[in-house]
């Protein structure tokens, strides 16, 4: 099994209004990537909550999905979410897929393809990459947990990725949408359906 953690417990400073709860489409930020991971065949799926935990918990109801909270989410920092998420995976998973929460833009067939590159090699980690930069969503096995659980500020995600570059298993996307998020609320209007 492997669990989506979605991340969203930013304060949404730059963007000066939760990001989360913005439409998108149909829908709302986060509501379509948690659309997108679904259809793209995660068993399993946990959005950590912080800032307008209310709104966003709102929305993963209306979808069916777990929300575990961070309560360091005010530090601002990544790891803080990854690490909620983590002590909220199913105790079947055997792998977490982690996602942003403010990356409507992501798509089905590269979320496909990152779950298909760890079934398929094995491979306990697995990162999409778009003219040699890493992006989202990457992958992680659970042997790594440990490692992230115990991990402290200034530490980041990025740096538990850079001291294992050696054990990625780089999945070729095709699309800058991998490293694509909303952080402003010029990119927002600029990448908006």
């Amino acid at each position: 099994m492997i669990t989506a953690i979605i991340l969203a417990a930013g304060l949404s400073r730059r963007m000066g209004k939760p990001k989360m709860t913005l439409p998108w489409g149909s829908a709302t930020v986060l509501g379509t990537v948690l659309r997108v991971v679904g259809a793209a065949g995660a068993e399993d799926t946990v959005v950590v909550t912080g800032a307008a935990r209310d709104a966003v918990e709102a929305i993963c109801h209306e979808a069916g999905v777990r929300t575990v909270e961070n309560p360091d989410y005010e530090s601002g920092e990544m790891l803080s979410s990854l690490k909620a998420g983590l002590h909220g995976v199913h105790p079947a998973s055997q792998a977490a897929l982690v996602v942003l929460g403010d990356q409507p833009g992501i798509q089905e067939p590269v979320v496909r393809a990152v779950l298909r590159c760890h079934r398929e090699s094995g491979a306990s980690l697995v990162v999409p990459s778009y003219q040699r930069r890493r992006g989202h969503p990457w992958l992680i096995g659970q042997e790594w947990w440990p490692e992230i659980l115990g991990m402290q500020w200034p530490d980041t995600p990025r740096d538990f990725l850079n001291r294992h570059s050696g054990a990625i298993h780089y999945m070729e996307a095709d699309t800058p949408s991998i490293l694509q998020d909303i952080d402003t609320p010029e990119e927002y209007l600029n990448s908006r359906p």
